[in-house]
Protein backbone atom coordinates (compact mmCIF):
# COMPACT_ATOMS: atom_id res chain seq x y z
CA UNK A 1 0.00 0.00 0.00
CA UNK A 2 1.54 3.35 -0.99
CA UNK A 3 2.52 5.97 1.68
CA UNK A 4 3.23 9.91 1.68
CA UNK A 5 6.88 9.82 0.63
CA UNK A 6 10.23 10.62 2.80
CA UNK A 7 13.70 11.63 2.05
CA UNK A 8 15.39 12.64 -0.83
CA UNK A 9 14.29 11.87 -4.47
CA UNK A 10 17.31 9.89 -6.01
CA UNK A 11 19.51 10.92 -8.94
CA UNK A 12 17.95 8.98 -11.67
CA UNK A 13 14.63 10.69 -10.86
CA UNK A 14 15.67 13.51 -10.69
CA UNK A 15 17.49 13.06 -14.16
CA UNK A 16 14.20 12.18 -15.70
CA UNK A 17 11.98 14.84 -13.47
CA UNK A 18 14.61 17.61 -15.63
CA UNK A 19 14.39 15.62 -18.59
CA UNK A 20 10.53 16.11 -18.21
CA UNK A 21 10.75 19.04 -17.76
CA UNK A 22 12.49 20.05 -20.88
CA UNK A 23 10.23 18.04 -23.04
CA UNK A 24 7.19 20.39 -21.23
CA UNK A 25 9.02 23.75 -22.03
CA UNK A 26 9.22 22.43 -25.67
CA UNK A 27 5.54 22.06 -25.81
CA UNK A 28 4.96 25.13 -24.19
CA UNK A 29 7.15 26.74 -27.00
CA UNK A 30 4.94 25.26 -29.45
CA UNK A 31 1.54 25.86 -28.35
CA UNK A 32 -1.11 28.35 -28.58
CA UNK A 33 -1.38 30.40 -25.17
CA UNK A 34 -4.63 32.02 -24.20
CA UNK A 35 -3.97 34.31 -21.31
CA UNK A 36 -7.04 35.28 -19.71
CA UNK A 37 -7.88 37.88 -16.56
CA UNK A 38 -10.66 37.01 -14.40
CA UNK A 39 -12.62 38.88 -11.01
CA UNK A 40 -15.30 36.46 -9.51
CA UNK A 41 -17.53 38.53 -7.69
CA UNK A 42 -21.77 38.73 -6.95
CA UNK A 43 -24.19 41.21 -8.21
CA UNK A 44 -27.40 41.66 -9.07
CA UNK A 45 -29.48 39.42 -11.69
CA UNK A 46 -32.44 38.09 -13.19
CA UNK A 47 -31.87 34.85 -14.30
CA UNK A 48 -35.70 33.73 -13.84
CA UNK A 49 -36.95 37.46 -13.77
CA UNK A 50 -36.46 37.40 -10.14
CA UNK A 51 -33.72 39.58 -8.95
CA UNK A 52 -31.23 37.74 -6.89
CA UNK A 53 -27.06 38.01 -6.29
CA UNK A 54 -25.43 35.79 -8.57
CA UNK A 55 -21.94 34.83 -8.71
CA UNK A 56 -20.48 36.80 -11.96
CA UNK A 57 -16.52 36.53 -13.25
CA UNK A 58 -15.77 40.10 -14.78
CA UNK A 59 -19.83 41.24 -14.38
CA UNK A 60 -20.70 38.36 -16.36
CA UNK A 61 -23.69 35.21 -15.53
CA UNK A 62 -22.99 32.19 -16.83
CA UNK A 63 -19.13 33.14 -17.10
CA UNK A 64 -17.58 33.69 -20.58
CA UNK A 65 -17.25 31.09 -22.97
CA UNK A 66 -13.76 29.57 -23.22
CA UNK A 67 -12.66 28.26 -26.39
CA UNK A 68 -9.40 26.53 -27.77
CA UNK A 69 -7.87 23.57 -30.02
CA UNK A 70 -6.48 20.61 -28.36
CA UNK A 71 -2.81 21.32 -27.48
CA UNK A 72 -3.29 24.77 -26.67
CA UNK A 73 -2.26 26.29 -23.36
CA UNK A 74 -5.07 28.54 -21.12
CA UNK A 75 -3.85 30.62 -18.30
CA UNK A 76 -6.58 32.04 -16.56
CA UNK A 77 -5.01 34.72 -13.46
CA UNK A 78 -8.03 34.21 -11.19
CA UNK A 79 -8.69 37.16 -8.43
CA UNK A 80 -11.35 36.40 -5.91
CA UNK A 81 -13.46 39.31 -5.64
CA UNK A 82 -15.68 38.10 -3.13
CA UNK A 83 -15.46 39.96 0.06
CA UNK A 84 -15.74 37.16 2.67
CA UNK A 85 -15.68 33.98 0.93
CA UNK A 86 -12.79 31.90 -0.66
CA UNK A 87 -13.40 30.23 -4.23
CA UNK A 88 -11.47 27.69 -6.71
CA UNK A 89 -12.52 27.12 -10.23
CA UNK A 90 -12.88 23.28 -11.35
CA UNK A 91 -12.12 22.62 -15.26
CA UNK A 92 -14.60 19.88 -15.62
CA UNK A 93 -13.21 17.01 -17.48
CA UNK A 94 -9.89 18.58 -18.43
CA UNK A 95 -7.32 15.92 -17.34
CA UNK A 96 -4.91 18.07 -15.90
CA UNK A 97 -2.20 16.03 -16.98
CA UNK A 98 1.20 17.23 -15.47
CA UNK A 99 -0.49 20.13 -13.48
CA UNK A 100 -2.74 18.18 -10.43
CA UNK A 101 -2.56 21.50 -8.64
CA UNK A 102 -4.67 23.56 -11.45
CA UNK A 103 -7.67 21.15 -10.51
CA UNK A 104 -9.45 23.52 -8.87
CA UNK A 105 -10.76 21.65 -6.15
CA UNK A 106 -10.42 23.49 -2.48
CA UNK A 107 -8.72 21.23 0.04
CA UNK A 108 -7.69 18.49 -2.47
CA UNK A 109 -6.00 19.89 -4.99
CA UNK A 110 -5.07 23.64 -3.30
CA UNK A 111 -5.89 26.17 -0.71
CA UNK A 112 -8.98 28.31 -2.06
CA UNK A 113 -8.17 31.12 -3.00
CA UNK A 114 -8.69 34.42 0.26
CA UNK A 115 -10.63 37.46 -0.89
CA UNK A 116 -8.16 39.66 -3.02
CA UNK A 117 -6.56 37.06 -3.89
CA UNK A 118 -4.92 36.38 -7.28
CA UNK A 119 -4.12 32.65 -8.12
CA UNK A 120 -2.70 31.11 -11.82
CA UNK A 121 -4.35 28.56 -13.33
CA UNK A 122 -2.07 26.98 -16.25
CA UNK A 123 -2.66 23.46 -18.06
CA UNK A 124 -2.88 22.35 -21.08
CA UNK A 125 -6.14 21.49 -22.89
CA UNK A 126 -5.08 17.35 -24.10
CA UNK A 127 -8.36 16.51 -26.46
CA UNK A 128 -11.14 18.01 -28.07
CA UNK A 129 -14.72 17.77 -26.79
CA UNK A 130 -17.65 19.87 -24.87
CA UNK A 131 -16.99 20.81 -21.50
CA UNK A 132 -17.69 23.62 -18.55
CA UNK A 133 -16.08 25.02 -15.37
CA UNK A 134 -17.41 25.85 -12.23
CA UNK A 135 -17.10 26.53 -8.67
CA UNK A 136 -15.88 23.94 -6.30
CA UNK A 137 -15.84 25.30 -2.84
CA UNK A 138 -19.19 25.06 -0.47
CA UNK A 139 -22.25 25.49 -2.62
CA UNK A 140 -20.53 28.62 -5.35
CA UNK A 141 -21.84 26.70 -8.46
CA UNK A 142 -25.87 26.99 -7.38
CA UNK A 143 -24.99 30.85 -7.38
CA UNK A 144 -24.16 30.44 -10.68
CA UNK A 145 -19.84 30.08 -11.04
CA UNK A 146 -19.88 27.83 -14.37
CA UNK A 147 -19.71 28.28 -17.98
CA UNK A 148 -19.07 26.69 -21.18
CA UNK A 149 -15.56 25.51 -21.89
CA UNK A 150 -15.47 24.33 -25.32
CA UNK A 151 -11.89 22.18 -27.27
CA UNK A 152 -11.72 22.30 -30.98
CA UNK A 153 -9.65 19.59 -32.70
CA UNK A 154 -6.36 20.82 -32.79
CA UNK A 155 -5.39 21.55 -36.82
CA UNK A 156 -5.19 19.72 -39.55
CA UNK A 157 -7.25 17.09 -38.01
CA UNK A 158 -11.11 16.29 -38.59
CA UNK A 159 -13.88 15.35 -36.21
CA UNK A 160 -15.49 11.81 -37.11
CA UNK A 161 -18.84 13.30 -38.36
CA UNK A 162 -20.12 16.53 -40.69
CA UNK A 163 -21.80 19.63 -39.14
CA UNK A 164 -22.36 22.94 -40.93
CA UNK A 165 -22.97 24.64 -37.83
CA UNK A 166 -22.88 24.61 -33.99
CA UNK A 167 -24.80 25.67 -31.17
CA UNK A 168 -24.57 25.25 -27.58
CA UNK A 169 -27.00 24.92 -23.88
CA UNK A 170 -25.69 25.39 -21.12
CA UNK A 171 -28.07 23.76 -18.43
CA UNK A 172 -28.67 24.34 -14.67
CA UNK A 173 -31.30 24.82 -11.59
CA UNK A 174 -31.62 27.80 -9.91
CA UNK A 175 -33.19 28.83 -6.42
CA UNK A 176 -34.27 31.93 -4.62
CA UNK A 177 -32.73 30.11 -1.76
CA UNK A 178 -29.17 31.79 -0.94
CA UNK A 179 -26.33 29.59 -1.09
CA UNK A 180 -25.12 30.57 2.01
CA UNK A 181 -28.69 29.59 4.09
CA UNK A 182 -28.62 26.41 1.27
CA UNK A 183 -25.37 25.48 3.25
CA UNK A 184 -26.62 26.37 6.64
CA UNK A 185 -29.77 24.45 6.05
CA UNK A 186 -27.67 21.28 4.67
CA UNK A 187 -25.28 21.63 8.09
CA UNK A 188 -28.30 21.93 10.26
CA UNK A 189 -29.72 19.62 13.01
CA UNK A 190 -32.40 18.57 11.75
CA UNK A 191 -31.53 19.16 8.22
CA UNK A 192 -33.11 21.52 6.29
CA UNK A 193 -33.24 20.38 2.54
CA UNK A 194 -33.10 23.03 -0.36
CA UNK A 195 -36.23 21.85 -1.90
CA UNK A 196 -36.95 21.60 -5.82
CA UNK A 197 -35.24 24.53 -7.96
CA UNK A 198 -37.40 27.56 -8.41
CA UNK A 199 -36.32 27.27 -12.21
CA UNK A 200 -34.29 25.26 -14.71
CA UNK A 201 -31.96 27.54 -17.06
CA UNK A 202 -30.52 27.36 -20.47
CA UNK A 203 -27.30 29.29 -20.97
CA UNK A 204 -28.04 31.35 -17.57
CA UNK A 205 -31.83 32.23 -18.52
CA UNK A 206 -35.49 30.74 -17.42
CA UNK A 207 -38.98 31.53 -16.03
CA UNK A 208 -40.76 31.86 -12.92
CA UNK A 209 -44.27 31.98 -12.58
CA UNK A 210 -45.40 32.24 -16.33
CA UNK A 211 -45.42 30.16 -19.16
CA UNK A 212 -43.57 30.59 -21.74
CA UNK A 213 -45.53 28.13 -24.45
CA UNK A 214 -48.57 30.03 -23.06
CA UNK A 215 -47.31 33.22 -23.88
CA UNK A 216 -47.89 35.08 -20.02
CA UNK A 217 -43.98 36.11 -19.49
CA UNK A 218 -43.85 39.62 -20.50
CA UNK A 219 -40.00 40.27 -20.68
CA UNK A 220 -39.97 43.99 -21.86
CA UNK A 221 -38.30 45.39 -18.33
CA UNK A 222 -36.32 41.97 -17.97
CA UNK A 223 -34.15 40.73 -21.14
CA UNK A 224 -32.45 39.47 -18.57
CA UNK A 225 -34.79 36.01 -18.61
CA UNK A 226 -35.64 36.14 -21.63
CA UNK A 227 -35.74 32.61 -24.10
CA UNK A 228 -32.55 32.98 -26.08
CA UNK A 229 -33.34 31.98 -29.50
CA UNK A 230 -30.87 29.37 -31.42
CA UNK A 231 -31.25 30.60 -35.03
CA UNK A 232 -30.86 28.27 -38.24
CA UNK A 233 -30.91 27.56 -41.45
CA UNK A 234 -33.29 24.75 -43.29
CA UNK A 235 -31.32 21.89 -44.52
CA UNK A 236 -28.31 22.10 -42.86
CA UNK A 237 -26.42 19.96 -39.72
CA UNK A 238 -25.95 21.67 -36.63
CA UNK A 239 -23.87 20.58 -33.89
CA UNK A 240 -26.09 20.75 -30.78
CA UNK A 241 -22.82 20.90 -27.67
CA UNK A 242 -25.19 20.43 -24.36
CA UNK A 243 -23.63 20.64 -20.75
CA UNK A 244 -25.32 19.86 -17.61
CA UNK A 245 -23.95 21.90 -14.53
CA UNK A 246 -27.33 21.83 -12.33
CA UNK A 247 -26.59 21.14 -8.86
CA UNK A 248 -29.72 18.97 -8.32
CA UNK A 249 -31.77 17.77 -11.27
CA UNK A 250 -31.25 15.14 -13.97
CA UNK A 251 -33.02 15.96 -17.26
CA UNK A 252 -34.00 15.14 -20.26
CA UNK A 253 -33.49 17.60 -24.03
CA UNK A 254 -35.79 17.19 -26.61
CA UNK A 255 -35.96 19.47 -29.89
CA UNK A 256 -39.45 19.42 -30.92
CA UNK A 257 -40.48 17.21 -34.52
CA UNK A 258 -36.25 16.76 -34.56
CA UNK A 259 -34.10 13.87 -34.08
CA UNK A 260 -31.45 13.78 -32.21
CA UNK A 261 -28.21 11.76 -32.85
CA UNK A 262 -25.38 11.60 -30.40
CA UNK A 263 -22.01 11.46 -31.45
CA UNK A 264 -19.59 12.45 -28.17
CA UNK A 265 -20.41 11.99 -24.24
CA UNK A 266 -17.89 13.55 -22.23
CA UNK A 267 -15.33 14.29 -24.51
CA UNK A 268 -15.30 11.13 -26.23
CA UNK A 269 -16.59 10.13 -29.15
CA UNK A 270 -19.52 7.20 -29.12
CA UNK A 271 -21.07 4.93 -32.15
CA UNK A 272 -23.72 7.36 -33.46
CA UNK A 273 -27.01 6.73 -32.33
CA UNK A 274 -30.46 8.46 -32.76
CA UNK A 275 -32.93 9.53 -29.95
CA UNK A 276 -36.19 11.50 -29.64
CA UNK A 277 -34.91 12.84 -26.32
CA UNK A 278 -31.60 12.87 -24.70
CA UNK A 279 -30.88 11.91 -20.78
CA UNK A 280 -28.21 14.25 -19.17
CA UNK A 281 -27.11 14.15 -15.48
CA UNK A 282 -25.35 16.79 -13.07
CA UNK A 283 -21.44 16.69 -14.43
CA UNK A 284 -22.42 15.09 -17.93
CA UNK A 285 -21.45 16.27 -21.39
CA UNK A 286 -23.13 15.44 -24.92
CA UNK A 287 -22.87 16.59 -28.32
CA UNK A 288 -25.73 15.52 -30.89
CA UNK A 289 -26.40 16.35 -34.30
CA UNK A 290 -29.64 17.79 -35.73
CA UNK A 291 -30.81 18.09 -39.16
CA UNK A 292 -32.97 21.12 -39.77
CA UNK A 293 -35.51 19.44 -42.23
CA UNK A 294 -38.69 20.57 -40.49
CA UNK A 295 -41.22 23.25 -42.07
CA UNK A 296 -38.84 26.41 -42.41
CA UNK A 297 -41.94 28.64 -41.66
CA UNK A 298 -42.08 27.44 -38.33
CA UNK A 299 -39.64 27.87 -35.25
CA UNK A 300 -39.92 25.05 -32.79
CA UNK A 301 -39.73 25.02 -28.66
CA UNK A 302 -36.30 23.06 -26.97
CA UNK A 303 -36.91 21.49 -24.03
CA UNK A 304 -35.35 20.47 -21.02
CA UNK A 305 -37.41 19.19 -18.05
CA UNK A 306 -36.60 17.25 -14.52
CA UNK A 307 -36.32 13.59 -14.42
CA UNK A 308 -35.35 11.35 -11.60
CA UNK A 309 -37.06 13.47 -8.95
CA UNK A 310 -40.52 14.30 -8.43
CA UNK A 311 -40.86 17.32 -10.82
CA UNK A 312 -41.82 20.11 -9.75
CA UNK A 313 -39.96 22.62 -11.15
CA UNK A 314 -41.53 24.20 -14.79
CA UNK A 315 -39.44 23.15 -18.54
CA UNK A 316 -36.86 25.03 -19.21
CA UNK A 317 -37.40 26.64 -22.85
CA UNK A 318 -35.53 28.01 -25.99
CA UNK A 319 -36.55 28.52 -29.00
CA UNK A 320 -35.48 27.01 -32.38
CA UNK A 321 -35.58 29.78 -34.57
CA UNK A 322 -35.60 28.99 -38.84
CA UNK A 323 -34.03 32.16 -40.53
CA UNK A 324 -36.81 33.13 -42.53
CA UNK A 325 -39.47 32.81 -39.56
CA UNK A 326 -39.35 35.85 -36.69
CA UNK A 327 -37.38 35.41 -33.86
CA UNK A 328 -40.11 36.45 -31.71
CA UNK A 329 -43.08 34.11 -33.26
CA UNK A 330 -43.72 31.71 -30.86
CA UNK A 331 -43.81 28.02 -31.99
CA UNK A 332 -47.35 27.32 -32.92
CA UNK A 333 -47.20 23.92 -31.08
CA UNK A 334 -46.58 22.72 -27.60
CA UNK A 335 -43.13 21.86 -26.09
CA UNK A 336 -42.06 18.32 -25.73
CA UNK A 337 -43.42 16.28 -23.01
CA UNK A 338 -40.86 15.61 -20.37
CA UNK A 339 -40.76 11.69 -20.14
CA UNK A 340 -42.14 10.38 -16.74
CA UNK A 341 -40.05 11.55 -13.71
CA UNK A 342 -39.57 7.80 -12.37
CA UNK A 343 -39.41 5.69 -15.82
CA UNK A 344 -35.51 4.51 -15.02
CA UNK A 345 -35.71 1.72 -17.44
CA UNK A 346 -36.16 4.82 -19.96
CA UNK A 347 -32.86 6.54 -18.41
CA UNK A 348 -31.00 3.10 -18.15
CA UNK A 349 -31.87 2.31 -21.88
CA UNK A 350 -30.59 5.49 -22.73
CA UNK A 351 -26.88 5.34 -21.74
CA UNK A 352 -26.58 1.45 -22.16
CA UNK A 353 -26.97 2.65 -26.07
CA UNK A 354 -23.73 4.70 -25.48
CA UNK A 355 -20.66 2.35 -26.94
CA UNK A 356 -17.14 3.83 -27.46
CA UNK A 357 -16.17 4.72 -31.61
CA UNK A 358 -14.44 2.15 -32.99
CA UNK A 359 -13.11 0.98 -29.47
CA UNK A 360 -11.88 5.08 -29.27
CA UNK A 361 -8.93 5.50 -28.16
CA UNK A 362 -8.47 2.16 -26.58
CA UNK A 363 -10.54 -1.06 -25.24
CA UNK A 364 -10.26 -1.44 -21.04
CA UNK A 365 -7.70 -3.88 -19.96
CA UNK A 366 -9.00 -7.12 -19.45
CA UNK A 367 -8.70 -7.20 -15.56
CA UNK A 368 -8.30 -5.04 -12.92
CA UNK A 369 -5.21 -5.14 -9.68
CA UNK A 370 -7.70 -3.51 -7.57
CA UNK A 371 -12.03 -3.78 -6.89
CA UNK A 372 -13.39 -1.00 -4.49
CA UNK A 373 -16.80 -1.26 -4.10
CA UNK A 374 -18.68 1.97 -2.60
CA UNK A 375 -21.95 1.43 -1.06
CA UNK A 376 -24.04 5.16 -1.39
CA UNK A 377 -26.06 5.45 1.56
CA UNK A 378 -27.78 8.43 3.71
CA UNK A 379 -26.47 8.24 7.39
CA UNK A 380 -26.72 10.29 10.04
CA UNK A 381 -23.23 11.55 12.10
CA UNK A 382 -24.17 12.76 15.55
CA UNK A 383 -27.50 13.36 14.74
CA UNK A 384 -26.69 15.92 11.61
CA UNK A 385 -27.57 14.27 7.71
CA UNK A 386 -24.97 12.68 6.25
CA UNK A 387 -24.26 10.85 2.77
CA UNK A 388 -21.17 8.30 3.24
CA UNK A 389 -19.64 5.84 1.16
CA UNK A 390 -18.99 2.67 3.07
CA UNK A 391 -20.44 4.21 6.19
CA UNK A 392 -18.10 7.14 5.97
CA UNK A 393 -18.64 10.25 5.28
CA UNK A 394 -16.20 12.37 3.56
CA UNK A 395 -14.78 15.62 5.96
CA UNK A 396 -11.79 17.48 3.59
CA UNK A 397 -8.76 18.72 5.71
CA UNK A 398 -7.39 22.04 6.41
CA UNK A 399 -4.11 21.38 4.43
CA UNK A 400 -4.88 20.39 0.74
CA UNK A 401 -4.01 17.08 0.14
CA UNK A 402 -1.61 17.27 -3.12
CA UNK A 403 0.58 19.37 -0.39
CA UNK A 404 0.89 17.42 2.83
CA UNK A 405 1.09 14.28 0.68
CA UNK A 406 3.74 15.44 -1.52
CA UNK A 407 5.59 17.06 1.49
CA UNK A 408 4.82 14.15 3.62
CA UNK A 409 2.86 16.32 6.54
CA UNK A 410 0.98 12.96 7.33
CA UNK A 411 -0.79 14.36 10.49
CA UNK A 412 -2.70 16.82 8.03
CA UNK A 413 -5.67 14.04 7.36
CA UNK A 414 -7.13 10.80 8.67
CA UNK A 415 -4.29 8.16 8.16
CA UNK A 416 -6.79 5.32 8.38
CA UNK A 417 -7.26 3.82 4.79
CA UNK A 418 -11.40 3.84 3.88
CA UNK A 419 -12.69 0.74 3.47
CA UNK A 420 -12.85 -1.23 0.12
CA UNK A 421 -16.47 -2.78 0.67
CA UNK A 422 -19.32 -3.41 2.68
CA UNK A 423 -20.44 -6.29 4.40
CA UNK A 424 -22.38 -8.99 2.24
CA UNK A 425 -25.57 -9.38 4.46
CA UNK A 426 -26.39 -5.24 4.34
CA UNK A 427 -29.99 -4.91 2.49
CA UNK A 428 -29.41 -2.28 -0.12
CA UNK A 429 -33.73 -2.68 -0.14
CA UNK A 430 -34.41 -1.08 3.39
CA UNK A 431 -32.86 1.61 5.31
CA UNK A 432 -30.09 0.88 7.48
CA UNK A 433 -31.34 -0.50 11.06
CA UNK A 434 -28.28 1.33 12.66
CA UNK A 435 -28.31 4.64 10.31
CA UNK A 436 -24.75 5.79 11.66
CA UNK A 437 -22.00 6.63 9.80
CA UNK A 438 -18.42 8.23 10.98
CA UNK A 439 -16.56 11.20 9.30
CA UNK A 440 -13.65 10.96 7.82
CA UNK A 441 -10.68 12.86 5.56
CA UNK A 442 -8.90 9.48 4.81
CA UNK A 443 -7.40 8.61 1.26
CA UNK A 444 -7.28 5.74 -1.16
CA UNK A 445 -4.10 5.10 -2.03
CA UNK A 446 -3.75 3.68 -5.62
CA UNK A 447 -0.60 1.93 -7.25
CA UNK A 448 0.42 4.12 -10.47
CA UNK A 449 -0.65 2.79 -13.82
CA UNK A 450 -2.71 0.45 -11.70
CA UNK A 451 -6.11 -0.74 -13.11
CA UNK A 452 -8.97 -0.12 -10.53
CA UNK A 453 -12.60 -1.42 -10.83
CA UNK A 454 -15.07 0.61 -8.84
CA UNK A 455 -18.67 -0.60 -8.32
CA UNK A 456 -20.68 2.19 -7.12
CA UNK A 457 -23.91 0.25 -5.14
CA UNK A 458 -26.68 2.45 -4.51
CA UNK A 459 -29.22 1.67 -1.75
CA UNK A 460 -32.07 2.98 0.05
CA UNK A 461 -32.20 6.11 1.91
CA UNK A 462 -32.96 6.64 5.20
CA UNK A 463 -37.06 6.80 4.39
CA UNK A 464 -38.24 4.16 3.32
CA UNK A 465 -39.08 2.58 -0.24
CA UNK A 466 -36.24 5.38 -1.41
CA UNK A 467 -33.25 5.15 -3.41
CA UNK A 468 -32.04 8.12 -5.39
CA UNK A 469 -29.90 8.97 -8.77
CA UNK A 470 -26.38 9.74 -8.18
CA UNK A 471 -24.37 11.17 -11.21
CA UNK A 472 -20.62 9.79 -10.51
CA UNK A 473 -17.79 12.69 -11.20
CA UNK A 474 -13.93 11.68 -11.52
CA UNK A 475 -11.41 13.71 -11.77
CA UNK A 476 -7.63 13.46 -13.35
CA UNK A 477 -8.73 10.32 -15.63
CA UNK A 478 -11.52 8.87 -17.40
CA UNK A 479 -12.90 5.52 -16.94
CA UNK A 480 -14.55 2.68 -19.05
CA UNK A 481 -18.55 2.29 -18.00
CA UNK A 482 -18.61 -1.49 -17.89
CA UNK A 483 -22.14 -1.89 -17.07
CA UNK A 484 -25.69 -1.73 -14.81
CA UNK A 485 -27.21 -4.21 -12.68
CA UNK A 486 -30.09 -4.29 -10.51
CA UNK A 487 -30.17 -4.87 -6.97
CA UNK A 488 -27.02 -5.92 -5.31
CA UNK A 489 -23.79 -6.32 -6.85
CA UNK A 490 -22.57 -10.39 -7.06
CA UNK A 491 -18.72 -10.72 -7.82
CA UNK A 492 -17.74 -13.52 -10.06
CA UNK A 493 -21.83 -12.84 -11.45
CA UNK A 494 -22.06 -8.82 -11.95
CA UNK A 495 -18.87 -9.26 -13.89
CA UNK A 496 -20.01 -11.97 -15.97
CA UNK A 497 -22.16 -8.75 -17.73
CA UNK A 498 -19.10 -6.27 -18.55
CA UNK A 499 -18.86 -4.96 -21.60
CA UNK A 500 -15.29 -5.14 -22.73
CA UNK A 501 -15.45 -4.53 -25.98
CA UNK A 502 -16.88 -1.22 -26.59
CA UNK A 503 -17.81 0.33 -23.63
CA UNK A 504 -17.79 4.19 -23.58
CA UNK A 505 -15.00 5.97 -22.34
CA UNK A 506 -16.33 9.19 -19.74
CA UNK A 507 -15.68 11.41 -16.87
CA UNK A 508 -18.99 10.77 -14.96
CA UNK A 509 -21.62 8.14 -14.71
CA UNK A 510 -24.78 7.89 -13.32
CA UNK A 511 -26.11 4.91 -10.45
CA UNK A 512 -29.78 4.49 -10.80
CA UNK A 513 -31.69 3.76 -7.57
CA UNK A 514 -31.27 0.20 -5.94
CA UNK A 515 -29.09 -0.33 -9.06
CA UNK A 516 -24.79 -0.22 -9.04
CA UNK A 517 -22.82 0.53 -12.35
CA UNK A 518 -19.26 -0.54 -12.90
CA UNK A 519 -16.28 1.83 -13.87
CA UNK A 520 -12.67 0.72 -15.05
CA UNK A 521 -9.80 3.19 -14.67
CA UNK A 522 -6.45 2.77 -15.25
CA UNK A 523 -4.50 5.37 -12.54
CA UNK A 524 -1.69 6.79 -15.04
CA UNK A 525 -2.03 10.60 -13.84
CA UNK A 526 -0.27 11.78 -10.45
CA UNK A 527 -1.92 13.45 -8.04
CA UNK A 528 -4.43 13.76 -5.68
CA UNK A 529 -8.44 13.39 -7.29
CA UNK A 530 -11.60 13.76 -5.72
CA UNK A 531 -14.35 10.95 -6.97
CA UNK A 532 -17.66 12.08 -5.79
CA UNK A 533 -21.60 12.54 -6.37
CA UNK A 534 -21.90 15.70 -8.60
CA UNK A 535 -25.37 16.75 -6.84
CA UNK A 536 -24.25 19.90 -5.25
CA UNK A 537 -25.62 19.17 -1.29
CA UNK A 538 -24.91 15.38 -1.49
CA UNK A 539 -20.76 16.09 -1.95
CA UNK A 540 -21.39 18.92 0.22
CA UNK A 541 -22.91 16.23 2.95
CA UNK A 542 -19.98 14.09 2.06
CA UNK A 543 -20.70 11.68 -0.66
CA UNK A 544 -17.08 11.39 -2.21
CA UNK A 545 -13.76 9.80 -1.74
CA UNK A 546 -10.21 10.81 -2.67
CA UNK A 547 -7.72 9.29 -4.89
CA UNK A 548 -3.93 9.59 -4.48
CA UNK A 549 -1.26 7.81 -6.88
CA UNK A 550 2.20 8.95 -8.09
CA UNK A 551 2.47 11.98 -5.96
CA UNK A 552 5.95 11.82 -5.62
CA UNK A 553 6.13 12.29 -9.43
CA UNK A 554 4.33 15.67 -9.24
CA UNK A 555 6.46 18.74 -9.54
CA UNK A 556 6.34 22.49 -9.60
CA UNK A 557 3.39 22.87 -7.70
CA UNK A 558 2.99 26.63 -7.22
CA UNK A 559 3.31 27.92 -3.41
CA UNK A 560 -0.01 29.53 -3.51
CA UNK A 561 -1.60 26.08 -3.97
CA UNK A 562 -0.39 25.29 -0.87
CA UNK A 563 -0.32 28.63 1.09
CA UNK A 564 -3.36 27.42 4.34
CA UNK A 565 -3.26 25.04 6.51
CA UNK A 566 -0.19 23.18 7.72
CA UNK A 567 1.88 23.93 4.24
CA UNK A 568 1.38 28.08 5.07
CA UNK A 569 4.33 28.73 6.37
CA UNK A 570 6.42 26.01 4.30
CA UNK A 571 5.21 26.85 0.73
CA UNK A 572 4.07 30.72 0.94
CA UNK A 573 5.96 32.35 -1.85
CA UNK A 574 7.52 29.27 -2.84
CA UNK A 575 7.89 27.35 -6.27
CA UNK A 576 8.87 23.61 -5.85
Amino acid sequence: MLRPIRGFVGARIILILIQCVFVLSAVEVAATVHHFTWEVGYMFWAPNCIENPVMAINGRFPGPTIRAKAGDIIHFDLTNKLSTEGVVIHWHGIRQIGTPWADGTASISQCAISPGETFPYRFVVDRPGTYFYHGHFGMQRSAGLYGSLIIDVADGLKEPFHYNGELNLLLSDWWHLSVHKQELGLSATPMRWINEPNSLLINGQGKSNCSIAAATCNFTELQQCAPEVLRVKPKQTYRLRIASTTALASLSVAVANHKLVVVEADGNYVEPFEVDDLYIHSGENYSVLIKTDQDPTKNYWISAGVVGRKNKTSQALTILNYESVHAGKLPDSRPPDTPLWNDTIRMRSFVEQLRGLNNSPLPPPAGAHRHIVLLNTQNLYRGQTKWALNNVSLSLPATPYLGSIRYSLIDAFDANVPLESFPNDYDIMAPAANPNCTVSSGVYWLQINSTVDVILQNANTMSANTSEIHPWHLHGHDFWVLGYGDGKFVDGVGDKNFNLKDPPLRNTAVTFPYGWTALRFVADNPGVWAFHCHIKPHLHMGMGVVFALGVERVQGIPGQALACGLTAKLFMNTKF
